[in-house]
């Protein structure tokens, strides 16, 4: 286990080249950005950001239990006297202090990106870790150039994992994360037609993804998809870094992690897969095809890391979904029978919405009731962002979905294309359709809420449950 205090101030001072007025002696037991979300003993770092300034809410985390707090001057209503660190500039503190987490930690680092499935893979990846050793993981979607660090930055040095998450919208951002993080693993869920108003082209974003080995050394491990499209420019990428082992998963014969057959069942999927030439029987605790991909590379990561595979596949069983990333809800409706919501409203790419709508498909709705679909735009696919809308069609008419509901000018393109039955509405915004949803539900209905977290989706979903008469229910 850790010790009491994750940080002392001299390891602090030393390792963000910082000042004092006084001489310190305190201990952190957590490193924090947000004085909303401060514990007592945390150590608060006072980032400037576009709308707020740390600086401003340096006496609210003190008053919240801050130990110390990391500035780039003297805040307001903090005493002089207060233990406080002095530095040029904030954020870079938190980059430095990020690295000499990194350089101290003592377990096997895992990296893991993607354009779909890097939050649920490293979940996975926390609960099977979990089950074969002490485990940390970046919390929620903390995978920037803040977020990454500021994980870093709160890695007990005694872990014997650590999983983090690394994000990317442009070029060249990968590769400062991966240079912070030294993965000695690095799984790449798939390469996508996300982001593309900031690539040219999807060859592109495999060659940003492909960035995530800069920062390993030539005994780095990838583990790569092998059923994707751009499995060999990712391959070539890693081997001309010096990376000498790659890894794969998939349903290709020659995987390395292989997809044998699995099965839908009332808690979520049945697996039977050959890894690493053993087969192998497991549960995954969500539905999913795209969630049983991803079980794949995620029990190869753990095995390259050295975790046994029978402890890491049993603990999947006990996998949840993330808030907003598909998580079902029974809503028991004012009128009398239940509908089943199933929220995914965190985000949205042509990929992840596809297979949202394969799991909604899949689903046979109780007491004649329908598979309803609620969308939002799709954000950040620039010129090819109407083709991409209108081609969901196919994918709703293949699920059998009764009626789609759509919203945002780019959902336009989807509702003209689809068939003239399963057109539910068009709205300009998520507050337009959010009533029209909600009234048109009914018992034994099945609907799934998606879209780009700008289109605020979470309205549609609030909208339905004001129809649930017993509002006290957990979401399962």
């Amino acid at each position: 286990m850790t010790t009491s205090y994750l940080w002392h101030a001299e390891d602090v001072i030393r390792a963000v080249r910082g000042n004092s007025l006084q001489e310190q002696a305190w201990g952190a037991r957590g490193v924090s950005i947000d004085s909303r979300t401060v514990e007592k003993g945390d150590l608060f770092i006072a980032l400037a950001g576009p709308a707020h300034d740390g600086h401003d809410h340096v006496a609210a985390a003190f008053a919240a239990g801050a130990s110390a707090a990391i500035v780039a001057r003297q805040p307001a209503q903090v005493p002089s006297d207060a233990p406080l660190i002095f530095v040029s500039d904030t954020l870079t503190a938190l980059q430095d202090l990020g690295r000499a987490g990194r350089a101290r930690a003592r377990g096997k680092i895992i990296a893991v990106t993607g354009s779909v499935g890097k939050t649920s893979s490293k979940e996975m990846l926390r609960l099977c870790l979990s089950a074969a050793g002490y485990t940390y993981a970046n919390p929620g979607s903390f995978n920037n150039h803040w977020g990454l660090p500021l994980s870093l930055a709160n890695l007990p040095p005694d872990a014997d994992y650590g999983v983090f998450e690394l994000g990317m919208n442009h070029a060249g951002e990968l590769t400062a994360l991966s240079r912070m993080a030294q993965p000695h693993i690095a799984l790449i869920t798939n390469v996508e037609a996300v982001h593309l108003e900031f690539f040219a082209s999807v060859e592109a974003i495999a060659d940003a993804k492909a960035e995530i080995f800069a920062g390993m050394g030539g005994n780095g491990i990838a583990v790569l998809n092998r059923d994707n499209g751009h499995y060999a420019r990712l391959t070539a990428a890693a081997k001309q870094t010096g990376l000498k082992k790659i890894l794969s998963f998939g349903e290709d014969g020659k995987a390395d992690a292989r997809l044998v057959d699995y099965a839908v069942t009332r808690e979520g999927c049945a697996v039977n897969a050959n890894i690493n030439g053993s087969t192998i029987h497991y549960a995954i605790g969500a539905p999913g095809a795209h969630l049983v991909r991803n079980s794949l590379g995620v029990l190869l990561a753990a095995t390259a890391a050295g975790a046994d595979i029978d402890l890491c596949a049993a603990a999947l069983a006990r996998y949840k979904l993330p808030q907003g990333r598909g998580v079902r809800e029974t809503i028991a409706l004012q009128d009398g029978g239940n509908l089943t919501l199933i929220d995914e409203s965190y985000n949205a790419s042509p990929v992840a919405t596809r297979a949202a709508i394969d799991v909604l498909g899949a689903i046979t709705p109780d007491n004649g009731g329908r598979r309803l679909l609620a969308l939002g735009d799709m954000r950040e696919l620039g010129a090819t962002s109407p083709a991409l809308h209108a081609g969901l069609a196919d994918a709703a008419v293949a699920a059998k979905i009764d009626a789609v509901y759509c919203c945002g000018d780019m959902m336009r393109y989807l509702y003209d294309a689809l068939p003239e039955n399963m057109r539910g509405a068009h709205a300009p915004d998520a507050a337009t359709l959010a009533p029209i949803v909600a009234a048109a539900v009914r018992d034994g209905d099945v609907v799934t809420v998606k879209g780009s977290k700008s289109m605020h989706m979470e309205i549609v979903i609030d909208a339905i449950k004001k129809n649930d008469k017993e509002p006290h229910k957990k979401a399962s």
